[in-house]
C-alpha cells in the first residue's frame, strides 16, 4: 500500500533563489491525496484526482532527524510503505506544470476542458526521459517514454497554472536523465514551465523549460528540454551529446521560406524591411547592411520582396505581429500589463487621436503657457477609437481622467526635469550639467588639441578648420591661455560636425526641418562647473558661403542672449537625434540583436555561457521588431518627431561605419577614449575620471565592476582547465558567427577582441551584459524626464537662426519668444513625441532587474557554487544602490544635488512600475 510523507530535499535547501508563491504551494498543496491506491491500479481520470500514486521511500532525500529539525520542509513526495523498485525496474513520476492563458474566451475554456480529457486518457502529451548514460545497443541515451494520464489539483492560489503527472518504470541501471523529450499531441501550442522528475536517489530532478511547446501538427519534431545542469561540449554527458546537437540545428534552420509564428529559429537577414515601396514612393527606404549601407544584422523573418524593389522585403503592418521566434514574444503578464498593450495602444490609438485632434491646426506653440497646458490642463481627444487606452490600467501616467464616451482628457505628468525648478533649462549650468548625467551622457569628449579639425574631405566640405578660434575660447577664459587649460584637462566638446554635415542638406530639404551640424565648447573651472562658452553651427558651403560656420557666444545684452538659446536649441536638438539613433538604438538594440541570435545558434541550453546570458535576451527581438513596424520605420514615430527625418537609419548606419568599434563598447574604455578618464590601475576599474563628478560615469562604474566580478568568477568556474577556452568549439563559433554574420560588414576590422583566454571570455561577456542592462538603462529610462520638456530638449527644429541681413530678423527682434518658439515642434510633433517618450521610459510592473532571479527561472542552474557567486553580485548591486544614494545627498557633488537639482537615478539597480528615472533590467525589453 502506498501512503504519502513530507520529506526534507537538500538540493531545495542549497539553492537559496525565492521560489514562487505558486510553485511553492503547487508542491504543497498539488500532491495532497489522501486516497490510498494499491500500486498498478486503474484509477478514473476526472480533474483534482490522479490516476496513480507511485514512489517510495528515498533515503536519499531524508536528513537526520537534527537537519530536519533546522530546515523548512517544502518538499512533498509520494512514498510506499515497502520499496520503491518494481519488479521491472524503478518507478519515478515526473509532474509537468502548464500555464494557461490568464484571459480566455469562452471557445478557449471548453477547448481546455476537452485537453484536460485528452491528456486524461493519455492522447494529448507524450514524455520521454533520455539518460545521460549510453544505451550499448542504440549507441544512444538510454530513454524510456509515457504518456501523461492524469491530474494533480489546481494549486489553490493560482488557476492558470496545471500540474499532469506522468508515470515511468525505469531499468536499474538507467542513470540519472539528462534531457526531456516532450510531444504535443494537442492541435494547438501550451506553455510548458518546467518537468520535475521524483523517484530518482539524486533526488528531485529539475527541467526548467518555460516555453511554448509547438503542436505536432505543425512541426513533428519533439521538443528536447535540458536538465538544469551546465556542460561544456567536452563534457556533455555521452548519452545526450547527440540531443544538444540536435537541438541547435533545430533552432538555425536552413535560412529559406517564411518563418511561421510557431517556429523558433534564429537567423539573420539585412534591414531591408523600414521602407514600404509598394505603398508609396515616398517610403521607399535603402537597405541597411552592405558596403553602401553598413549595419548589424537583424532576425530573418523570410517575408517575400516587394513588387517595386526586390530586395526589399515586404512589411508586416500594425496590428499583425512581425516574427520572432517563437520563445522571444511578450509573455502574456507582460502585453496585458505593459508592453504589447500599451504600445499598441500608443502606437494604434493614442497618436492617431493626437493627430485627429491636432491636425486641422497643426501650429506651434505661441507662448509658454501653451506647453504648461499639456500639464495643467490638458487637451481634449475627440475620438471614439480610445477605448484600448482607457481600459489598460497600466496605459500611462499621463491619461488621468474620462470626461464622456467619447472625448478623452490627455493630460502629461511633469517631467523631472522642471519639476523641481521649471526655469532650470534656461541655465547654462543645466545645458552642460545634462552632458555628464542626462539622458546622453555618453558623447562630451576632452578636447585635445587646437585648432578643432575636421576630418571631412575639405572638397566637398569645406575648409577643415573650425571657426571656433583661440582668441574666442580665450576671452571665455577670462586670462587662461587655451594650451593651458587643454594641459588642465578643462576643455572638453560636445562634436555633432563631422557626423551630421554629410546629412545636412538633405536633412535641410524636407519640410517644417532645419539643422545646424554642430560642434560645442565647454570650459570646467575652478569651482568644479562645467558651463558651454562657445557653440559653432554649421551649413554645407555653398558658392556664396565657401565656408559657412556661424560662431555663437553668450553675452550680456538681450539680442545675443535669444540667439544663444536658439543656438543651444539647435545643440539640443542634434543631442536627441544622435542620443537616439546612435546610443540608444544602434549601439545597444541593434547590436545586442546579433549577440542574442548567435547565442541561441551555437550556445546549447546546457552551455554555461547560454545560461549567464539568458537573462539578458529577454524581449529583446520582440521590442526590437515592433520598433522596425512602428518606430525606425518609414514614416513612423522617429522620422516624424527627430530631425534627420527621412534620413534617421542613414545617419545611424554612417555612424556605425565610422565610430562603432566592438572593444570601446566596454564602460572604462569608452571612457578613456573620450578622454573623459585616465588609465590608472590602482583604480578598482583600472580608470580615473577627470571630471570626479560625472554621476553617468562614477554610477557606471560601480555597476560595470559588479557585473565583471560576477562573470569572472562565473567563467572561472566552468573553465578550470588548460586550453578549456580554445577547446570550447560552442563558444568559438558563437563568437566567430557574432563577428562574421552578425557584423559581417565590420568582420575584417583589426580590433576585435581575441577569444583564446579566461580573460578574453570574461571581457567579451562583461561588455555585452553591461550594453543589455546598465548601458541601456542609463539612456533609456530618462527618456521622459528629460525629454518631456519641448523647450529644453527638442527633438527637431524648424528654423535657422534669422541673420541680421534677413526678413526673419525683424520679426524676431520685435518678438524673440515668439522666433523661438516657432522653431521648436509643433504641438502635434511634441505631444507625439512626448507620448512615446513616456512610454519608453516606463518600467513594467512585472520587471526583471539586474541581480534577481524571476521566480521562474528560479532552478536555472543546478550548482551550488555558482547560486553563491549570484547571491554575492545581489548583495553588490544593494550595496551599490546605497552608495548612490548617498552620493546623491553629497552636496559636494554639484551634478547630482542642489537646489532643483533632480538626484541622478538611471543607474540604481531597483526601481517600481511607471517612469521613476531609475532601475536597471536585466535586457533591453522596452
Amino acid at each position: 500500500m502506498y501512503a504519502m510523507k513530507r520529506v526534507y530535499s537538500p538540493f531545495k535547501s542549497e539553492l537559496t533563489f525565492r521560489l514562487s508563491p505558486a510553485t511553492s504551494r503547487a508542491w504543497k498543496d498539488g500532491f495532497f491525496w489522501k486516497t490510498r491506491v494499491p500500486s498498478g491500479s486503474k484509477v478514473s481520470c476526472t480533474p483534482g484526482s490522479i490516476r496513480a500514486v507511485i514512489s517510495s521511500d528515498d533515503k536519499a532525500l531524508e536528513p537526520s532527524s537534527k537537519e530536519a529539525s533546522n530546515k523548512e520542509v517544502d518538499e512533498i513526495v509520494f512514498s510506499s510503505s515497502s520499496d520503491k523498485l518494481g519488479k521491472g525496474g524503478i518507478d519515478v513520476r515526473a509532474v509537468i506544470t502548464i500555464r494557461k492563458k490568464i484571459k480566455e474566451k469562452i471557445n478557449e475554456k471548453i477547448e481546455d476542458q476537452w485537453e484536460y480529457f485528452v491528456n486524461g486518457i493519455g492522447k494529448g502529451i507524450l514524455i520521454q526521459l533520455v539518460s545521460e548514460e549510453i544505451d550499448p545497443e542504440t549507441n544512444s541515451g538510454k530513454s524510456v517514454q509515457a504518456s501523461v494520464r492524469g491530474w494533480i489539483p489546481k494549486p489553490s492560489n493560482n488557476e492558470h497554472i496545471i500540474e499532469y503527472a506522468a508515470d515511468f518504470t525505469v531499468p536499474f541501471d538507467f542513470g540519472n536523465p539528462g534531457a526531456v523529450l516532450v510531444t504535443n499531441l494537442h492541435g494547438k501550442e501550451f506553455y510548458l514551465m518546467e518537468i520535475v522528475v521524483h523517484g530518482f536517489d539524486a533526488g528531485p530532478i529539475f527541467f526548467p523549460a518555460n516555453t511554448w511547446i509547438h503542436s505536432s501538427k505543425d512541426n513533428p519534431d519533439s521538443r528536447i528540454i535540458f536538465r538544469n545542469r551546465a556542460y561544456l561540449p567536452s563534457r556533455t554527458p555521452p548519452g545526450i551529446k547527440d540531443l544538444r546537437r540536435e537541438d541547435l540545428l533545430s533552432l538555425r534552420g536552413n535560412g529559406k521560406g517564411e518563418r511561421k509564428p510557431h517556429d523558433r529559429i534564429y537567423d539573420y537577414a539585412l534591414y531591408n524591411d523600414l521602407g514600404n515601396p509598394d505603398k508609396d514612393d515616398e517610403l521607399a527606404r535603402p537597405v541597411l547592411g552592405g558596403e553602401k549601407w553598413p549595419y548589424p544584422r537583424r532576425c530573418r523573418t523570410g517575408r517575400p520582396p516587394t513588387k517595386k524593389d526586390p530586395k526589399c522585403e515586404t512589411r508586416i503592418e500594425k496590428p499583425h505581429p512581425v516574427y520572432v521566434p517563437r520563445d522571444e514574444t511578450f509573455e502574456e503578464i507582460k502585453r496585458n500589463t505593459f508592453s504589447t498593450g500599451r504600445l499598441k495602444a500608443l502606437l494604434h490609438n493614442l497618436i492617431p487621436a493626437i493627430a485627429a485632434t491636432l491636425s486641422s491646426s497643426d501650429i506651434p506653440f505661441t507662448c509658454f503657457s501653451d506647453i504648461d497646458k499639456l500639464y495643467n490642463d490638458g487637451f481634449i481627444l475627440k475620438t471614439e477609437e480610445l477605448s484600448e487606452i482607457v481600459q489598460n490600467p497600466f496605459l500611462g501616467n499621463f491619461m488621468k481622467r474620462v470626461l464622456s464616451v467619447s472625448e478623452r482628457l490627455l493630460i502629461y505628468d511633469i517631467p523631472a526635469v522642471i519639476k523641481r525648478d521649471r526655469f532650470a533649462w534656461l541655465r547654462d549650468s543645466e545645458f552642460a550639467r545634462q552632458t555628464l548625467a542626462g539622458v546622453n551622457p555618453v558623447n562630451i569628449e576632452i578636447l585635445k588639441e587646437f585648432p578643432i579639425l575636421s576630418k571631412l574631405d575639405p572638397a566637398v566640405y569645406g575648409p577643415p578648420e573650425s571657426a571656433i578660434t583661440e582668441e574666442l575660447i580665450e576671452h571665455e577664459l577670462h586670462g587662461m591661455s587655451v594650451e593651458k587649460a587643454i594641459e588642465e584637462k578643462r576643455l572638453f566638446i560636445l562634436d555633432y560636425h563631422d557626423m551630421l554635415l554629410p546629412f545636412i542638406e538633405k536633412m535641410n530639404s524636407l519640410p517644417g526641418r532645419k539643422a545646424y551640424a554642430s560642434r560645442t565648447v565647454f570650459f570646467y573651472d575652478q569651482a568644479g562647473i562645467l558651463r558651454p562658452i562657445v557653440i559653432e553651427l554649421s551649413l554645407p558651403p555653398s558658392p556664396s558661403s565657401p565656408c559657412n560656420k556661424h560662431v555663437y557666444i553668450h553675452g550680456p545684452d538681450a539680442t545675443t542672449h535669444w540667439i544663444w538659446k536658439l543656438a543651444k536649441a539647435h545643440v539640443c536638438s542634434n543631442d536627441a537625434g544622435v542620443h537616439q539613433l546612435v546610443n540608444h538604438w544602434l549601439r545597444t538594440h541593434a547590436c545586442m540583436e546579433t549577440y542574442l541570435i548567435a547565442t541561441h545558434r551555437q550556445l546549447s541550453a546546457m552551455h554555461p555561457i547560454y545560461k549567464l546570458l539568458h537573462p539578458h535576451t529577454r524581449y529583446t527581438l520582440e521590442i526590437n521588431a515592433l520598433a522596425r513596424q512602428s518606430l525606425i520605420n518609414g514614416g513612423g514615430i522617429i522620422e516624424a518627431c527627430f530631425s534627420p527625418g527621412k534620413y534617421a537609419m542613414e545617419v545611424s548606419s554612417a555612424a556605425y561605419k565610422n565610430m562603432w568599434r566592438f572593444d570601446m563598447e566596454a564602460l572604462p574604455a569608452d571612457l578613456v577614449r573620450r578622454g573623459m578618464a585616465v588609465e590608472d590601475p590602482s583604480m578598482p576599474c583600472g580608470v580615473r575620471l577627470v571630471i570626479e563628478d560625472y554621476p553617468y560615469a562614477s554610477d557606471g562604474l560601480l555597476i560595470w565592476s559588479a557585473i565583471k566580478e560576477y562573470v569572472e568568477s562565473y567563467v572561472d568556474h566552468f573553465y578550470s582547465e588548460p586550453n578549456s577556452v580554445t577547446s570550447d568549439i560552442e563558444l568559438q563559433a558563437w563568437w566567430n558567427e557574432i563577428k562574421n554574420k552578425g557584423h559581417f560588414d565590420k568582420r575584417s576590422e583589426p580590433w576585435w577582441p581575441k577569444l583564446d583566454t579566461k580573460e578574453d571570455v570574461s571581457g567579451i561577456l562583461t561588455t555585452m551584459i553591461w550594453i543589455a542592462s546598465g548601458q541601456h538603462a542609463a539612456i533609456n529610462f530618462g527618456q521622459y524626464p528629460f525629454g518631456g520638456y519641448v523647450p529644453s530638449r527638442p527633438t527637431l527644429m524648424r528654423k535657422l537662426i534669422p541673420l541680421e541681413n534677413e526678413h526673419d530678423h525683424e520679426k524676431f527682434i520685435r518678438n524673440p519668444q515668439h522666433t523661438f518658439l516657432s522653431s521648436l515642434p509643433t504641438q502635434l510633433q511634441a505631444t507625439k513625441i512626448m507620448a512615446a517618450q513616456d512610454t519608453l521610459s516606463t518600467h513594467s510592473p512585472d520587471e526583471e532587474y539586474l541581480g534577481q532571479v524571476s521566480h521562474l527561472h528560479s532552478h536555472w542552474i543546478n550548482d551550488h557554487e555558482i547560486v553563491e557567486l549570484f547571491n554575492r553580485f545581489s548583495a553588490r548591486l544593494e550595496e551599490i544602490e546605497g552608495i548612490i544614494n548617498l552620493r546623491n545627498k553629497d552636496a559636494r557633488l554639484k551634478n547630482r544635488s542642489g537646489a532643483g537639482v533632480p538626484p541622478y537615478e538611471l543607474l540604481v539597480p531597483t526601481s517600481g512600475p511607471g517612469v521613476t528615472g531609475r532601475g536597471i533590467p536585466n535586457s533591453i525589453s522596452i
